[in-house]
């Protein structure tokens, strides 16, 4: 094979987003991938599991239908008909990614390939050579030590995606994103579920009081939770799992979903061989997404931070440009929205209230909280929750902090706020229209604005 400017190990979101541009730009790509183009992303994460959330909340609709004036009857939850939607969606996008792949001048290479050399890559036995290497290999999904997976009775998300019926009650370890996510949406679909989580709350890395509401919510929601209790051990039966957790406590239940995060995929891929600097497994860059070899690049999950599909594509779009010398901008990783899709959504962007009273002192942070309860879709939609505002003391508004029924969706309008370093007066003197829950952050930042109209004390 003649020599590319860009190879890329690694056909997921980071890998794909780095193909796509670079060829937009005139530089010839080969994108070695050894399972499908997509990666986690589409074929096990973020796709799949926003299908299975959403069939559950169509399964609650139909519970609560009542309320709303409509008589409907849920007579059951077909796990083969709710994959069979899932699965569905997933090769639609798997064939549409595959077509513009196939459509732009990209050598696709099927194989799994390995850096021999710091501008080569082996895969079935011939080296691709690059100008430059761009490292975009992905995670996989951790266990504990001494936690073994058996894929039957202590299964994981991606086990968890393919059951043809759901288990009557299950525990989750780990209360995270994805183990409130699945939590979320078993219960949904009618699995009895508890999650176990070693920190003081679910979904920890988000602002406490987003946290505390999801909590809540749980709690109505009738999904049970171990807050601050350790795992110690697990044994297995025939019929199901017994949990222990710190104090000597023991759950049972049919299955145990490990979800305790995802780790690099780094291991014998010939990247410390190669000179490449280490940490724990990932690959540590610069602002540029350099590593410390030069013409080695590395994006997406085995990059140390948020392990976001949406981060890998900002990656993949910046080292296709940096490689074109496009000198782009560094991407801010606080800029970076976040999402748990879990019922209530919680989404999120910038600081939170105490990481930015860490970082410019107590008295210099304003914050305000904006209840749901005043706005109009919300009460439509009959869900609870908030929008919170945290701000530098006149400056701009440096963290947005959302929980609520369909909240995923301002996420948009925050990160602009937050990337544009708007001030409350300026987001204030945006229209925004009625009824909708996009009023919430209008509302919010007309409060912190000093001229409140819908909001309550």
């Amino acid at each position: 094979m003649s020599e590319f400017d860009v190879v890329i190990l690694g056909g997921g979101s980071g890998g794909y987003a780095t193909a796509l541009r670079a060829v937009q730009l005139n530089l010839s790509v080969a994108l070695i991938e050894k399972d499908k183009l997509g990666g986690t992303c589409l074929h096990r994460g973020c796709i799949p599991t926003k299908a299975l959330l959403h069939a559950g909340e169509i399964a609650d609709q139909t519970r609560e239908s009542e309320q709303f004036g409509i008589k409907a009857e849920l007579l059951g939850v077909d796990m083969k008909g709710v994959n069979s939607y899932k699965d569905g969606v997933v090769d639609r996008l798997y064939k549409g990614l595959q077509g513009l792949v196939k459509g732009a001048k990209i050598i696709y290479i099927e194989g799994t390939g390995k850096l021999v050399a710091p501008n080569a890559i082996e895969v079935n036995g011939e080296r691709v050579v690059g100008k430059n290497i761009v490292l975009a290999t992905g995670s996989f999904v951790k266990t504990l030590p001494g936690l073994e997976i058996d894929g039957t009775r202590v299964i994981t998300s991606e086990h968890a995606l393919t059951l043809d019926e759901l288990p009557k009650t299950a525990i989750i370890l780990g209360g995270g994103v994805i183990g409130s996510e699945f939590a979320s949406a078993w219960k949904s679909l009618g699995c009895d579920v508890t999650i176990v989580e070693a920190l003081p709350h679910l979904v920890a890395l988000e602002d406490e009081d987003c946290s505390k509401q999801v909590e809540r919510a749980f709690r109505k929601r009738g999904i049970n939770f171990k807050l601050g209790k350790p795992f110690e051990k697990v044994t297995t039966t025939d019929t199901g799992v017994t949990v222990t957790i710190q104090g000597g406590e023991t759950l049972e239940a049919e299955v145990l979903l490990v979800a305790v995060g995802r780790g690099p995929v780094t291991k014998d891929l010939g990247y410390a061989e190669q000179g490449i600097t280490m940490d724990r497994g990932f690959v540590p860059t610069d602002d540029r997404l350099r590593t410390n070899v030069a013409g080695i690049f590395a994006v997406g999950d085995i990059v140390p931070g948020l392990q976001l599909a949406h981060r890998g594509f900002a990656q993949g779009i910046f080292v296709a440009e940096e490689i074109a010398g496009l000198n782009p901008a560094p991407i801010d990783e606080t800029g970076i929205p976040r999402v748990t899709y879990c019922d209530p959504e919680v989404a999120s962007m910038g600081l939170t209230e105490k990481a930015a009273k860490e970082k410019y002192g107590a008295d210099s942070v304003s914050t305000y909280n904006y209840n749901l309860g005043g706005n109009g879709k919300s009460q439509i939609l009959k869900t609870a929750g908030f929008v919170k505002l945290v701000r530098v003391n006149d400056g701009p508004v440096i963290g947005i902090h959302m929980v609520g029924a369909r909240v995923g969706e301002l996420v948009g309008e925050a990160q602009l706020i937050y990337n544009w370093e708007a001030f409350p007066s300026e987001v204030a003197q945006l229209v925004h229209a009625h009824p909708t829950q996009n009023e919430a952050l209008g509302e919010a930042h007309l409060a912190l604005a000093g001229k409140p109209l819908h909001a309550h004390s």
